[in-house]
């Protein structure tokens, strides 16, 4: 009688655990969602919602809920909703971020406190270095990385002088850290412009063509990528002075811009129609819900779900077992768009980065095609600023 008393709590407490363990998988995600910057967030959001719909809606057994919260563009809101998202909403993991400047200003709302927190796209090189943290991951890479490829694809070009324009903020620092760090020839001249408020750039234009470069580079994401494109073929130098660019040039704005991005070169570490099977389904699946072609903003969202997925997997739903969800996000055993990779001691991938084309497809949209690999498993220069090792 008393074994059978004993095997019936053993029993009650072995599915009262399974219960706890049941618990819903919260996830935050902040982006821009309203204003000129929207069509990112947005494009984002989307992203993580394919994501979802991959994974049948739930992780490890789990319901997932995810809390979309809008930064406005702005550091201070996106901050407030960061606080908001761990505080109230008392979520498992925060993820998204365009911005490093927003990021930077969230990060400390997030670290330490209980959740995770996964860049979908800024990477700014504190994060990778000084100020890495066990609970800090990113799917997307470090600022500085792309635009270190690029300065790799210039050299092999020939190009002797170079004339860099980028915004003046977090990332465009790091982008033209990025490509300076590479680059063996001459900068000739370089503008860090007012963001976001400056779209005119004809006095920056007006002094490229005094200069008159060999090549010129820019960082100009979003709206301002439109922008400078536009205006540079405005003031007659599309076909004058060799143009290159990093995440200025998107699924989102080709549509718009069309032959003038014609044959353009960029680096990035994935396109379109990089041949991983992941990255196979998730774009002609993107494309049959969406109506379009993913950016790489989408590409990066939908590895950060996989990654929460692989987490939350691997301890059978048992949100409080972080070490265990740590673990698992290290060994970066999830389908990502990018194939196989590995994690560097600060959580940052270790990856390929690309020389990517703006072509046309077989049915006349433009889109980027992978051109060559310009680093193969490519660790980024803060990791080695890092103190964590695992």
């Amino acid at each position: 009688m008393k074994l059978g008393i004993l095997g019936t709590l053993s029993l009650a407490i072995m599915l009262i655990s399974q219960i706890s363990f049941a618990e819903t998988v919260k996830i935050g995600f902040v982006t821009t969602l309203t204003g000129g910057a929207g069509a990112i967030g947005n494009d984002m959001r989307d992203a993580v919602e394919l994501a979802l719909d991959h994974l049948g809606r739930k992780m490890g057994g789990s319901n997932v809920k995810v809390f979309y919260e809008d930064d406005t563009f702005k550091p201070a809101v996106g901050k407030q909703k960061t606080e908001k998202l761990v505080k109230k909403d008392k979520v498992h993991f925060v993820g998204g971020y365009i911005w490093s400047h927003v990021l930077m200003a969230s990060r400390n709302s997030v670290v330490g406190k209980g959740p995770f927190m996964i860049s979908s796209n800024a990477g700014p090189g504190p994060v990778a270095g000084k100020l890495c943290h066990e609970d800090f991951f990113s799917t997307s890479w470090q600022n500085d990385q792309t635009t270190m490829a690029m300065g790799e694809v210039l050299n092999q070009l020939g190009v002797k002088d170079l004339y860099i324009m980028a915004p003046n903020y977090a990332a465009g620092k790091g982008m033209v850290a990025g490509v300076t760090r590479t680059f063996k020839g001459n900068i000739v001249g370089k503008d860090m412009t007012k963001f976001p408020a400056q779209l005119d750039f004809s006095a920056e234009l007006a002094k490229i063509r005094s200069v008159n470069p060999d090549a010129v580079f820019v960082f100009y994401p979003g709206a301002h990528g439109l922008q400078i494109i536009k205006q540079y073929s405005q003031a007659g130098l599309q076909n004058k002075i060799p143009f290159y660019s990093a995440f200025t040039v998107d699924s989102l704005n080709l549509p718009r811009l069309k032959d003038l991005a014609a044959g353009g070169l960029m680096t990035q570490f994935w396109a379109p129609d990089l041949e991983t099977p992941v990255n196979k389904i998730f774009v002609q699946d993107y494309r049959k819900k969406y109506g379009r072609y993913p950016t790489f903003y989408a590409a990066q969202s939908y590895d950060t779900i996989m990654l929460i997925d692989s987490a939350v997997r691997a301890v059978n739903g048992n949100l409080n077992d972080k070490d265990g969800m740590r673990a698992a996000m290290r060994r970066a055993a999830f389908p990502s768009v990018r194939g196989s990779f590995k994690y560097g001691n600060n959580h940052f991938p270790i990856q390929n980065f690309y020389l990517r084309k703006v072509v046309k497809d077989t049915d006349g949209n433009y889109t980027t095609n992978v051109v060559k690999t310009v680093y193969t498993n490519h660790q980024d220069t803060y990791a080695k600023d890092c103190k964590m090792s695992w």
